[in-house]
């Protein structure tokens, strides 16, 4: 996967509705190119198929984390839509201070929190990374754990 399927990726994932003329256009490709990226990574596995998703589907992920990621130079757009394609990556923040994202992670375990991390890491420009587990959720508008 080059970096135009993880920016695919990522766009569908923000909107899987969207059609091939907006992922087009916000991708900077032409809608021929789009399909046939997208029907390229669907005969391969990479995209395992789309849904629809409810929200009496949603349920928290038992092993969450909070990845804070410092990264070199002016990486920053392409790590984010780096994590955007991960799926265990459920938001990503800007912040201030001495880190320059803060990704939210869940997973159903923590060897698969594991790999997440490493992963993350291992992304060019990712220079330093700290990782606290959420332990428990006292108030939160999407999912109590």
């Amino acid at each position: 996967m080059d970096d135009a399927d993880q920016r695919l990726i990522a766009e569908l994932r923000r909107d899987g509705r969207a059609s091939l003329s907006e992922l087009a256009e916000r991708l900077g490709l032409s809608r021929a190119t789009v399909r046939a990226r997208m029907e390229r990574l669907v005969a391969r596995g990479e995209i395992a198929g789309f849904t629809v998703v409810t929200r009496g589907d949603v349920t928290a992920t038992p092993v969450r984390g909070l990845m804070m990621i410092g990264i070199e130079g002016r990486g920053t757009e392409r790590i984010l839509a780096r994590l955007a394609g991960l799926p265990a990556v459920q938001a990503v923040h800007s912040t201030n201070g001495k880190w320059d994202l803060i990704a939210e992670i869940g997973t159903e375990t923590l060897v698969q929190l594991d790999e997440v991390i490493g992963q993350i890491r291992r992304f060019e420009g990712v220079t330093t990374s700290e990782t606290n587990l959420l332990l428990t959720t006292r108030k939160a508008g999407r999912r109590q754990g």
